[in-house]
């Protein structure tokens, strides 16, 4: 049928309906950590926001977007350990 081509296929289970919802939760944290303006928030934010889009990527099977999120969650993870333990220090100009 013609609008089935156009149309996105609905998700039939509860597990396929929470993936998506967790997936959009990501994306909104992830765009609104950009709008934070203390560090150690920020990195939470974008720890949660890169968690919640690894685990649509790992559903989806992307391994591309797997080792990006990965990344981004790592390097969240280090960042804010950083802060925490007062290592963390930004470059004077």
């Amino acid at each position: 049928m013609f609008l089935n081509s156009l149309l996105p296929t609905l998700p039939n289970s509860i597990s396929q309906i929470l993936i998506y919802i967790v997936a959009g939760l990501g994306i909104i944290l992830f765009i609104y950590s950009v709008f934070l303006e203390q560090v150690h928030r920020k990195d939470l934010v974008v720890l949660i926001g890169a968690v919640c889009l690894l685990a649509y990527a790992i559903y989806t099977k992307e391994l591309v977007f797997i080792l990006v999120f990965l990344g981004v969650a790592i390097s969240s993870i280090i960042e804010f350990t950083e802060i925490f333990l007062g290592l963390h220090h930004h470059a004077q100009d």
